[in-house]
């Protein structure tokens, strides 16, 4: 998600109250060690090891003291200080003494900021006023009377690891948010109400959509036959636009060689985020593919390749695999196995533009029928990390003025975003807005001179020479797993009617119309309407109440009265009783899937 709160200010008084967090931990618990407390998006937090487990009635308290401590007035002020000094000040704190060894190490200046005044003498009638020194590169406040103490609130307690190793210590992280108004404060706290509610893990478990299993692992989701109704949906619905703009499904296998990442550049700048396979009969390296972009270019290099043969369009969905950190994973919107709805044209230079106005074609047709608002980022490399990515200064200056000009020519607004690209190439990127306004990259589409080079591609030319194809990597919606994961949230789980894993539910009053029921759920069910029958012996109030539960569009009620009638009783979600029809006009009412 993209950051939209990048006030200095807010974050001056996020940083400011970090540290009234710390001190307050120190206050109640002296032998607390202090990790780090950094400002985040809408907020802090700090990461602390305590001497017992905490709870929320401990943050209460840390909250009731943090409050206290700006009703002081406390100044906040920076002091450089020498390596020595550092040391002694934080001699007692481990984790304080560990960053100043990284600093010494990388030659960073040391500073440390005082939140208060130290006392020099006790008055024994009066309480001595709040005092606490961390060290800190700084970005605060210059008193604690410029944060308004209803603007934030400790939010949650969470597990962590110094550095982020899991070798280390694991510490207590207490997150915090925090505005410069109650306002603010307020409309985030509703917009995160609104946000669990749309939670897909949660909901994914209530519709009955996918599930995790210990015995499977971490990030392998296991699909129920409802959840693969949508995702073969969303797929197939890549797959006919793929179709409609001239793409070729190939399929490709799981495991490679690493000899093919290391050709490719996967291998130096990708192999500590893939998994690695073992032979028993080999002692070859092998890596479970995290792309399949390398495997593509030697379906190309399979055979010579004539100017007329171009452009070449593979289009492919081949589970992927990556090998991310536990604490990274994250329902359906960050997996180990996930496939993507990837693309990958070689073509000639003159037909670059023609390739890239297809695939953002269907793209914004995509997006439209998923009901989703979007803006483009122009991503660009690092120029400050040339290191980080493959190629020349010159393949990467043309490719990056090319991508801008088809941007620019087609008169598409964008955002740049530096550091942002590919190792491999510069790309555009689509981000989604769901509902809530949250922000989420899903579409892309990237030009990579580099790959085809590495890999020594070639076409024979119009001129009877050889020539380099260049290669537009391209997703349509990226991850269809992802999108999932996300369309549960946009839609709070009540899909269209298209997407819907059961469309309509009928609802049989008694037994004595249960033939009749029979009859109508086989004739929906030839037009390929997904229908399911609830015959069970129950009332109608109980039977319509737990359907509305599972979010099902429509509702046919069937009783004597309709089975005389050879008519059904509709129901729309969302908008109750929508009276008496015949099967034909039901089916006429309807909502179609998007044009394909």
């Amino acid at each position: 998600m993209k950051k939209t709160d990048t006030s200095s200010r807010a974050d001056a008084i996020r940083h400011s109250l970090a540290h009234l967090l710390a001190s307050s931990v120190l206050k109640k618990y002296p032998k607390a060690k202090l990790g780090i407390g950094p400002v985040i998006e809408h907020g802090f937090y700090y990461d602390i090891k305590f001497p017992r487990p905490i709870s929320d009635e401990d943050l209460k308290d840390f909250e009731t003291s943090m409050r206290a401590m700006i009703a002081e007035k406390l100044p906040i002020k920076g002091e450089k200080v020498t390596p020595a000094k550092a040391r002694s000040l934080f001699k007692d704190q481990p984790f304080k003494l560990d960053l100043i060894k990284d600093f010494v190490k990388d030659k960073k200046p040391l500073t440390v900021y005082h939140t208060g005044t130290p006392s020099k003498t006790k008055n024994s009638k009066a309480p001595l006023p709040s005092y606490f020194l961390d060290l800190c590169r700084g970005g605060h406040i210059k008193n604690t009377s410029e944060i308004n103490p209803e603007a934030f609130k400790l939010a949650k307690i969470a597990g962590a690891y110094w550095k982020g190793d899991e070798k280390n210590t694991q510490l207590t992280r207490i997150y915090g948010y925090a505005f410069e108004t109650k306002v603010e404060l307020d409309q985030h706290l509703a917009f995160l109400e609104e946000a669990t509610a749309r939670d897909h893990r949660k909901l994914g478990r209530e519709l009955d959509l996918f599930v995790f299993a210990d015995l499977v692992g971490p990030g392998l989701p296991l699909y129920t036959p409802r959840g693969t109704t949508i995702l073969m949906a969303i797929k197939d619905y890549s797959r006919a636009m793929r179709r409609r703009i001239g793409y070729q499904e190939v399929q490709t296998p799981q495991i490679n060689k690493g000899e093919l990442f290391k050709i490719s550049g996967h291998y130096d700048k990708y192999k500590d985020d893939m998994f690695r396979a073992q032979s028993n009969y080999s002692k070859e390296e092998y890596f479970l593919k995290p792309m399949n972009c390398p495997q593509h270019t030697q379906i190309y290099a399979s055979t010579i390749r004539s100017y007329k043969d171009l452009p070449l369009k593979y289009a492919d969905f081949a589970v992927l695999y990556r090998d991310e950190k536990p604490g990274e994973l994250s329902g359906l919107t960050r997996l180990r196995a996930f496939s993507q709805d990837d693309g990958h044209c070689f073509c000639r230079e003159d037909q670059i533009e023609h390739e890239f106005s297809l695939v953002l074609g269907v793209i914004k047709e995509m997006l439209a029928s998923y009901g989703l608002e979007y803006y483009v980022r122009l991503s660009l490399r690092d120029e400050k990390n040339k290191s980080a990515y493959l190629g020349a200064d010159a393949t990467w200056k043309k490719s990056q003025t090319l991508l801008r000009k088809l941007l620019e020519e087609k008169r598409i607004t964008f955002e740049v975003a530096e550091g942002e690209a590919a190792f491999y190439g510069p790309k555009m990127d689509i981000i989604a807005k769901d509902a809530i306004g949250r922000e989420w990259q899903v579409s892309t589409i990237q030009l990579d001179f580099n790959m085809p080079e590495r890999f020594g591609l070639e076409y024979t030319g119009e001129d009877g020479k050889k020539h380099r194809p260049i290669m537009i990597h391209n997703a349509l919606v990226g991850s269809p797993e992802r999108m999932f994961g996300v369309l549960i949230e946009h839609y709070k789980g009540a899909f269209p009617f298209w997407l819907a894993p059961v469309q309509v539910k009928i609802l049989a009053i008694n037994d004595k119309v249960l033939d009749y029921a029979g009859e109508v759920q086989k004739q929906l069910g030839a037009t390929d309407v997904r229908v399911e029958l609830d015959d069970r012996n129950e009332s109608v109030g109980k039977k319509i109440r737990e359907a509305e539960m599972q979010k099902i569009p429509y509702l046919i009620i069937i009783g004597e009265k309709e089975k005389a009638a050879s008519t059904v009783s509709v129901r729309e979600r969302g908008k109750g009783d929508q009276g008496t029809k015949s099967i034909e006009q039901f089916l006429e009412d309807i909502p179609g899937a998007p044009a394909m």
